[in-house]
């Protein structure tokens, strides 16, 4: 009978196991024990293409399996390898490797050469691919003379690598004499043949080690080519030497290059064509010069690239594919921009393909009788030809086989016999390579054998799959059942798998999974079974994981990390940063559950996570932290992340599904957590609310769900800089209904009315129904009672009113959630209060203690509770003032209001006004409202010390008096009994002068003082007392007069008479202004205007001048000698005007000429027209105010303006002194002297720089 196998997986169903027969089974890969007769089988063998090193030993693998164990012989090109006429050559004892001993004599290029290795025993014969054996070279590089290059900036430049064929090939990479790499950039970049290619050339470029070098990893060796030199010159960095080794020509060619637009380096023209094989990295490439810099972008023609195979290297000049297949086959395109243009240039395409499988043939075990297939299928591009050997001779030449039959691709096999066994070959081959696979048929007769150890434990996590191995072999194949405990029952529930190699799997292992498993195998010529034991283990979790931290530089930092385990299991705690151990480093310290980290630096941000790991599990959480300076700079401005894309859900049970996402863009900033959102569209449609946050650094969440919701599911990424637009929905999913797993919230029961009891809650909302029908059961009784609860069904709303009864009675309330499907746990009990009433009685003894003129004191006694007949809220006291004591009128006000919270029996009133009289009564204050008042209280308060006078004026100021005015004040508080002024002078410095006090009586409202000081400010300051004391003080500031005209506003007029008015402007922050050269004895009008954004406003008053009298002043400006003097110096200034004026006209210098002389500046000094020395500062110089460094004209006249300004340019830095009257008062002076030249060269000749200048 033919040996068969299980199907992939195979569900027990209930009842017994069918027993399937196939006709024609083709066994996967069945391994034979190998204490059973068996074909060869090769196990190891060395590559196809083997390159060797030839300065070691050569070793060529071959090792095989079968039963008799196989001997090995060798071909070599084809012919037999005879290893004993070779005595470099031996074979390793029991097996088929080769060792070539070429170290201590021999070459390697004698060896080079085809070798296939045959493994061989009773029941046939295996053989190995055909080993290309070939040592690897590393050649020097040709001998060659390098001409220096000298380009100008701005042109393109390709430096040639081309380095020695090696084997394998070398890996190619520029650097200079210090063996640093060469920089690279968009502008400069190496080729996939190893050129160094120029867009275009800068000065920067010049040097003169550019060196490419060749690295033969095989034999560990560094080639090295001639280094290139390069000279990169402008019209700018020019010097002598450079002008002197070019001839005109040159000179004027080298210009800097013209902005350019972009052409191609490599490929050439505008089509090329790229063959690659199938499974290979196709590699394309695009190097174009131009300037500026062109950019390189790709695209392909008629389709998209492949978004998780494509590549760009060296600054996108180079596409690459990995894993190319057929279907990457097409045109693509590189095109190169600038700013002047673009250039495009299209590569086709095609992949061929080796040989590859499509279904390799695989080992078969048959019993005597049974009938079977080798199939062998592969692929490729041309398409691979099929043939078959058998033991190493192909089939067309080998003997005849009756039970075997050749149909293309397949072997048929028809009732084998022992005889039957053998390896047979297939080999599948194209232009582009072969396959080569072995499989043997091997005709048994075996009882089932367990081969999987007996009594292993296996201890698995819950909720987690579990398992279970049952390895066997026989033939024909066994049939496997499993069974639970000793006495169970084959199993054969939903929730059990078996596989095709007998391993049974439990998809979600739970608590009662626990037990002892048995395995038993059967066909035809018996039975074997093996038992197994099953332990299943808590998870491990993290309870407290660590939080993202934001810490100043400097600082300490903790992170907590809680784990619970099962008991059994002995967790290991690991801190990582960066998914890297800790920094060794005595600031990281772990202690128990937690992380510190003190002086925090830079190098300490990053991600920290917390790793727990036990030998069946791990769990690990991670948390960022983000150190910032103790200032805060600036930080760069990044953005926030793309959304995430492509959410699914898998997993989906009643209340959890897991949620997988792709993260978007991070935008430069790494993402933090992923923000998980849900919509109801059941209930809440359109409103999404939180579900879950995760780590930046997970894509699944496991989500827990309720009952009975209609689920969609969004995600949102955040960074550092904030939260990105949400990602598109999830599909929905529905969960299944369940009774409510809570109750309603804020549960109250409060009366409205004397007689009932609203009971109220906050209703469940659709989401938390868990089902249709949402209802409540609503409970209540007296708490001091002994009735029974008294219950009610209500639908959906959110009160229940209970009437009839008795005011403000303590109760019992519970509210239950129920639905369709059951009801919810059972409540809590809330008590509540039936309604309130007002209360009966009123505060009793009230007592006033008066404190002080503004305080008093209040006392009172409580009110039983009883006839509270509500919530004791306060006491409040209503108070108003009666009565005036000053005024003796008794009049009412507003009444004002304190309420003193819970049962207090005594309050402060605060603010009254002294010498008052107050009335007062209390009453007590409830929930429903207030009770009676008590009887009415009053009181007085004693007298306090006044307010300020209401104003203070001083009117009529003389040359010696000052008339006082004022208003009494508005709060006497109290009989006021006298007034005290205060005054002082005040000096032109402001200073102060003695005190003086004076008492005035109360009756009065106006005081003059005389015998004061002529034109004198003085200071008042004025209050008023009582029998308690002074009040507050109000002052004022006034001048007596004398020849000015008082206190004015800014604009100022006088006029005499009938003659025109004389006008002052005057200074806004100034309040007076004196008015000069009036005439003694005479009457004046003066008018005094302010102008302002309400337009002008004015004031008018007239005033009549003393009698004449000594001036107490003399005025400088009007003594004779002070005039003569002046006019003294404006003849002498005249005259130096004129003797300078007279001397410039004749070339001579000034003074200051002299001091310039003294420190001449080369840079700026004239020359002279004949021989081209430098000269004198002369007056044709002075074609504007002299300046060092003006050129002469060239016509050596003097324009009209020549003088102007020139005392201005010999004062000191500023215009010319002016008396009042107009005379000059300032003085000649020269100008302060620059800093001396570094240099005197002004007699040398012009440099060729300036002499190249001057083509320019």
């Amino acid at each position: 009978m033919q040996l068969k196998i299980m199907p992939k997986k195979k569900h027990f169903s209930a009842g017994r196991v069918p027993l399937i027969l196939f006709l024609c089974q083709m066994i996967r890969a069945l391994d034979v024990p190998l204490d059973l007769v068996q074909p060869p089988t090769i196990t190891q063998q060395s590559p196809k293409d083997y390159i060797i090193d030839p300065r070691e030993n050569i070793v060529i693998q071959c090792e095989a399996k079968g039963k008799p164990p196989p001997s090995f012989s060798w071909t070599r090109n084809g012919t037999h390898f005879d290893i004993d006429k070779d005595p470099l050559v031996t074979m390793k004892p029991g097996s088929g490797t080769l060792v070539i001993n070429i170290m201590s004599e021999g070459k390697a290029e004698t060896y080079e050469g085809v070798y296939q290795c045959t493994a061989r025993n009773e029941r046939g014969a295996a053989i190995s691919n055909n080993i290309v054996v070939r040592p690897s070279r590393s050649p020097l590089w040709t001998k060659e003379r390098l001409e220096p290059i000298t380009l100008r900036n701005g042109q393109s430049l390709v430096l040639p690598c081309r380095p020695p064929i090696g084997l394998p090939p070398a890996i190619i990479f520029w650097m200079d004499n210090s063996f640093q790499r060469l920089p690279q950039s968009e502008r400069v970049s190496q080729g996939l043949n190893g050129d160094l290619y120029f867009s275009n050339v800068l000065p920067e470029d010049t040097r003169e080690d550019y060196i490419c070098y060749a690295r033969f990893n095989h034999t560990q060796t560094i080639q090295q080519k001639q280094p290139i030199s390069l000279k990169v010159i402008s019209v700018d960095e020019l010097n002598d030497t450079i002008a002197a080794n070019l001839n005109d020509t040159e000179f004027y060619g080298a210009k800097p290059s013209k902005e350019r637009p972009p052409t191609f380096l490599t490929p050439e023209g505008n089509e090329s064509l790229k063959e690659e094989l199938r499974g290979n990295v196709l590699s394309l490439e695009c190097i174009a010069e131009g300037l500026p810099t062109p950019i390189i972008y790709w695209i392909k023609e008629d389709g998209t690239l492949p978004v998780n195979r494509t590549f760009y290297q060296n600054f996108k000049k180079t596409l690459q594919i990995t894993q190319v297949s057929e279907a990457d086959s097409g045109n693509y395109q590189c095109i190169a921009k600038n700013t002047l243009g673009a250039v495009h240039h299209t590569i086709s395409v095609t992949v061929k393909a080796a040989p590859y499988w499509i279904s390799a043939p695989q080992n078969l075990v048959l019993s005597p009788g049974e009938n079977g297939t080798l199939i062998c299928r592969a692929n490729g591009n041309p398409k691979p030809r099929i043939g078959w050997l058998t033991n190493g001779v192909p089939v067309e030449i080998a003997p005849d086989d009756p039970s075997r039959k050749i149909d293309g691709d397949t072997i048929i096999f028809s009732n084998v016999q022992e005889r039957s066994s053998a390896v047979y070959q297939c080999n599948a081959s194209n232009e582009y390579g072969y396959l080569l696979a072995n499989a043997f048929v091997n005709v048994l007769a075996e009882p089932p054998r367990i081969l999987t150890s007996a009594n292993i434990l296996y201890q698995v996590i819950a909720n987690r799959p579990a398992l279970l191995d049952c390895a066997f072999f026989g033939s024909p194949l066994p049939t496997i059942e499993w069974f639970k405990g000793t006495k169970g029952s084959a199993l054969h529930e939903d929730i059990y798998v078996l596989h095709d190699n007998g391993t049974l799997e439990i998809p979600v292992a739970q608590k009662d999974s626990t037990g002892t498993y048995t395995c038993v195998a059967r066909n035809k010529l018996g039975m074997a079974k093996n038992e197994v034991h099953l332990e299943i283990k808590d998870p491990t979790r993290i309870i407290k994981q660590p939080e993202y931290a934001v810490v100043q530089r400097g600082s300490k930092v903790s992170f907590e990390c809680k784990v619970k385990h099962d008991n059994t299991l002995i967790p290991t705690i690991m801190w990582l940063k960066d998914n890297g151990e800790l920094p060794n480093d005595e600031r990281f310290s772990v202690d128990k559950d937690h992380l510190v980290v003190t002086d925090v630096s830079d190098d300490d941000g990053g991600v920290y996570t917390c790793a727990a790991n036990t030998t069946l599990d791990s769990v690990s959480a991670s948390a960022v932290l983000r150190v910032v300076a103790p200032t805060p700079t600036p930080a760069p401005v990044y953005d926030v992340p793309n959304p995430p894309f492509d959410l699914e859900l898998t997993n989906q049970l009643d209340k959890s599904v897991q949620l997988t996402w792709t993260p978007g863009d991070d935008n430069n900033s790494p993402i933090t957590k992923f923000i998980i959102e849900y919509e109801d569209a059941m209930h809440e449609a359109g409103i999404w609310h939180h579900q879950a946050e995760v780590s930046g650094t997970q894509t699944t969440a496991q989500l827990t769900l309720s009952p009975y919701v209609n689920y969609s599911f969004r995600v949102m990424a955040e960074n550092s800089i904030g939260r990105s637009v949400p990602s598109e929905a999830s599909e929905q999913y529905l969960t299944k209904a369940a009774e409510p797993d809570q109750n309603p919230m804020t549960v109250e029961g409060l009366g409205t009315e004397p007689d009932n009891l609203v009971i109220t809650w906050k209703p469940l909302n659709g989401f938390e129904s868990n089902g249709p029908g949402l209802q409540y059961k609503v409970s209540w009784r007296q708490k001091d009672g002994d009735d029974e609860w008294t219950s009610v069904v209500v639908a959906n709303v959110s009160k229940y009113i209970v009437s009839g009864t008795p005011t403000f009675v303590p109760y019992l309330i519970k509210v239950q959630a129920l639905n369709d499907v059951g009801f919810a746990p059972e409540p809590a009990e809330v008590m509540g209060h039936s309604g309130e009433d007002l209360p009966m009685v009123a505060p009793g003894n009230v007592r006033v203690n008066v404190v002080n003129s503004t305080l008093a004191e209040v006392h009172w006694d409580p009110v039983p509770l009883k006839s509270v007949r509500g919530h004791l809220q306060g006491y409040r006291i209503y108070y108003w003032k009666a009565q005036s004591s000053s005024k003796r009128n008794r009049r009412h006000i507003e009444k004002k209001i304190l309420t003193f919270q819970g049962n207090k029996t005594h309050g402060m009133l605060p603010g009254l006004q002294p010498y008052s009289h107050y009335v007062l009564n209390v009453r007590v204050v409830n929930g429903k409202g207030e009770g009676p008042a008590s009887t009415d209280r009053g009181f007085h308060t004693p007298e306090g010390v006044p307010s300020a006078p209401s104003s203070l004026k001083i009117v009529n100021p003389t040359l010696d008096s000052l008339t006082l005015e004022w208003d009494p004040p508005s709060h006497p508080n109290g009989v006021l009994t006298e007034y005290t002024l205060r005054y002082q002078p005040i000096n032109s410095t402001h200073e102060l002068g003695p005190l003086v006090d004076l008492k005035i009586p109360a009756n009065k409202t106006r005081w003059t003082l005389n015998h004061l000081n002529f034109s004198t400010r003085y200071k008042f300051y004025f209050y008023a007392q009582t029998s308690v004391g002074s009040g507050s003080q109000i002052t004022e500031e006034a001048i007596t007069t004398v020849d000015e005209a008082g206190i004015l506003p800014p604009d100022v007029g006088a006029g005499k008479g009938k003659e025109e008015w004389r006008k002052e402007i005057v200074n806004d922050s100034r309040s007076f202004f004196g008015l000069k050269g009036l005439m003694p004895g005479t009457a004046y009008k003066v008018r005094v205007g302010a102008e302002g954004d309400s337009g002008f406003v004015s004031s008018e008053d007239v005033f009549e001048t003393g009698p004449a009298m000594a001036s107490r002043q003399v005025d400088i400006a009007t003594q004779g000698w002070f005039i003569g003097l002046m006019c003294a110096v404006a003849l002498l200034i005249l005259i130096l005007l004129i003797v300078c004026f007279i001397r410039r006209n004749k070339g001579g210098k000034y003074p200051v000429k002299e001091k310039e002389d003294a420190h001449a500046d080369p840079e700026i000094q004239p020359m002279k027209e004949d021989d081209g020395t430098f000269g004198e500062y002369s007056d044709a110089e002075d074609h504007k105010p002299l300046k060092k460094g003006s050129r002469t004209p060239s016509d050596r006249t003097v324009k009209k303006e020549d003088s102007d300004d020139s005392l201005v340019d010999y004062g000191e830095g500023v215009n010319g002194q002016f008396n009042e009257d107009g005379s000059f008062i300032g003085q000649y002076s020269g100008k302060k002297e620059k800093e001396p030249a570094e240099g005197n060269e002004s007699s040398e000749a012009p440099s060729p720089v300036n002499a190249m200048n001057s083509f320019v």
